[in-house]
């Protein structure tokens, strides 16, 4: 039996995909244990998981003007939540490895005290790479933004890592997990040769008991419509735009909303909004997807082989749009601009496969699917920690 210690920030499109790694991991008889926000996890990762709790940054760290878009977006992430988040998890990661002695840190990508802290107590770890955004370096135009990064970094590594220790520590040198697939990242060359692309893991999470199943109607095309849990402060508009586009088409379409701000009010009959939706489910009964390019919806719409209407607001979402629209798996809209009817237009283009747009995702999702999920996740981390040298 090997222990594993999965450290993963409060962001649940960076914990989801390790859930389905976890229970696999249990599966073949290793012991798990998570670190994290242990009122979040305890939400996410299901009664009896074994959770060492973090401190977390003060809350004014956490919040980020609604309109910074961009490179100031970037900067603001990194010096405003992710190393002031690493600062903070840094001694309770330690803790958790002082008690449960891992053979293995398996830990998220932008979560640096999972991997400063391994890296200065000796133990091996393998990064979540919960994106494809930074698997393709996107500071190469950006270098002053790049060596702002890497500085960063060093300060944070010279305060909970090892100072003696170089590399970067979003890639473990013992080996990356990514959940995504080469149709997406192209022929972009990967950070290393130990970088392992899984696809998306499409495993149960806990559900969603109060959906109203009975309201959908299977004489209809389905469409879900997410923003996902991190933009809340920006989704007003293009929701409530997004929702009368759906009433156009309600001849042949019945729109699925996630409102988890309940900012939506008067929604004409036929449209389900809901604070929170079990997405799995639902792709499985979907045509198609409007979303703002969030990675994990991305890859499970794709692994359903459904094309995608994509409003990208920040972060990596503009670059894992046009990872989409270059694979020709989905159509591009501007999120601060867009209209009923632009969506209206972009919606039925995906659903008729005018562009071959569901030719390609279908195409897409049959690649993730042979790439393994959970079960190639797990059969990394289990080499690593056998001491087996691992290539992508």
């Amino acid at each position: 039996m090997t222990r594993f210690l999965l450290v993963v920030p409060p962001l649940v499109g960076h914990t989801n995909p390790l859930v389905g790694v976890a229970d696999e991991l249990a599966g073949r008889g290793h012991d798990v244990a998570w670190c994290g926000n242990a009122e979040q996890l305890g939400r996410l990762v299901g009664g009896g998981a074994r959770i060492y709790d973090c401190p977390m940054p003060r809350d004014e760290h956490m919040v980020r003007p609604p309109g910074l878009t961009g490179p100031a977006a970037f900067r603001f992430l990194w010096e405003n939540f992710f190393v002031p988040l690493a600062d903070a998890m840094a001694p309770g990661v330690d803790a958790a490895v002082e008690d449960f002695r891992p053979d293995l840190v398996l830990t998220d990508q932008h979560t640096l005290a999972g991997s400063l802290t391994a890296e200065r107590r000796g133990v091996v770890h393998v990064t979540s790479a919960s994106t494809s955004a930074e698997l393709v370096d996107p500071l190469a135009a950006f270098p002053k933004i790049g060596a702002w990064l890497r500085e960063l970094m060093n300060g944070l590594r010279h305060r909970i890592g090892d100072p003696r220790a170089e590399g970067d520590p979003r890639f473990s040198p013992y080996g990356v997990v990514a959940f995504t697939g080469r149709e997406l990242i192209g022929d972009a060359p990967l950070p290393h040769d130990r970088v392992r692309l899984v696809g998306p893991v499409i495993a149960p999470r806990p559900g969603d008991g109060g959906f109203p199943w009975e309201a959908l109607d299977g004489d209809r095309e389905l469409v879900l419509v997410s923003l996902g849990t991190a933009n809340t402060d920006a989704g007003g508009r293009f929701l409530r735009e997004a929702v009368t586009a759906l009433d156009s088409l309600r001849d042949r379409v019945q729109g699925v909303v996630v409102d988890p701000g309940g900012l939506l009010e008067d929604v004409p009959d036929g449209i389900l909004v809901r604070e929170y939706v079990p997405q799995l489910d639902l792709l499985a009964r979907a045509s198609a997807v409007v979303s703002h390019g969030g990675h994990n919806t991305v890859c499970e719409s794709l692994w359903h082989g459904l094309p995608l209407v994509l409003a990208p607001i920040r972060d990596d979402q503009p670059i894992v749009t046009e990872q989409v629209v270059t694979a020709g798996a989905g159509v591009r809209v501007r999120f601060g601009r867009v209209d009923a009817a632009r969506l209206r237009t972009a919606l039925e283009t995906v659903l008729d496969d005018t562009g071959g747009h569901r030719t390609a995702a279908r195409a897409i999702g049959r690649s993730l699917r042979a790439a393994g999920g959970r079960r190639a996740a797990a059969d990394l981390v289990e080499h690593v920690a056998a001491g087996t040298p691992v290539h992508g």
